[in-house]
């Protein structure tokens, strides 16, 4: 399959009162571009047809309210893994490959907000990072927020604060996500920061400035091969 990260960070305001479930899938290069192609490193595989209907028929097993999803090259594609007569797509409108977004199953009224641009923290000249895909469900009795993202790669295990662009970058992202969280908390609004963070956290680490019961460790190192669920009554 593909591998997943889950970071629910915060849940707070008034009681929401009703059961959502909610998935982080990181789908590992999605794309219907050849190989070969200048958006695709030298080193990546397309996906074969039936790897996609592989994917899909897990989606169906999986059977989430909403899907966070990771490395996908735009709705068209999303769409053959999340069936259309079940899912909408809401996806960043970034010029990357790799786009994050949201697959929420039909009957759940979501709005999508502006991507979180402030997350392509890229010098000049080099690739360009990845925006935070952002929506709100109007759900009964209040609104949920929720952002999906996926942070820059290759300070998996090292301090934020280490030398190298990786981690400078990764660093550079912190205030992005900052602003975001506390948007939300001065709105009083619940929400949901999810996706894949590119970070590994053992079980015994604290993810710094977040409370053991704001926090849902991550389900695995960042190498798991499949998408990771939260289902809970949201407060």
């Amino acid at each position: 399959m593909t591998r997943a990260l889950l970071f629910l960070l915060l849940l707070t305001g008034p009681a929401l009162g009703a059961d959502l479930k909610v998935a982080t899938w990181n789908l590992e290069w999605l794309t219907e571009r050849p190989a070969g192609d200048p958006g695709l490193p030298g080193d990546v595989s397309p996906k074969r047809a039936e790897d996609v209907e592989s994917l899909r028929r897990y989606a169906t097993l999986l059977d989430a309210d909403i899907v966070a999803f990771q490395e996908v090259d735009g709705p068209a594609v999303a769409a053959r893994v999340f069936p259309p007569d079940r899912y909408s797509i809401h996806i960043t409108g970034d010029g990357v490959t790799q786009r994050v977004g949201f697959a929420v199953r039909h009957g759940l009224r979501v709005r999508q907000n502006p991507d979180l641009t402030a997350l392509d923290v890229a010098e000049p000249g080099r690739s360009r990072l990845r925006s935070g895909a952002d929506i709100t469900l109007d759900w009964p009795g209040g609104r949920l927020r929720l952002l999906t993202v996926h942070l820059k790669s290759g300070c998996n295990e090292a301090r934020l604060n280490s030398p190298g662009r990786t981690c400078e970058a990764l660093r550079q992202q912190v205030p992005a996500l900052q602003g975001w969280i506390a948007q939300r908390r001065e709105e009083g609004v619940p929400f949901v920061l999810l996706g894949d963070l590119n970070r590994r956290y053992g079980q015994a680490r604290r993810i710094a400035g977040c409370p053991e019961r704001h926090r849902a460790a991550a389900a695995g190192d960042g190498r798991t091969r499949q998408p990771v669920l939260g289902r809970r009554r949201v407060h």
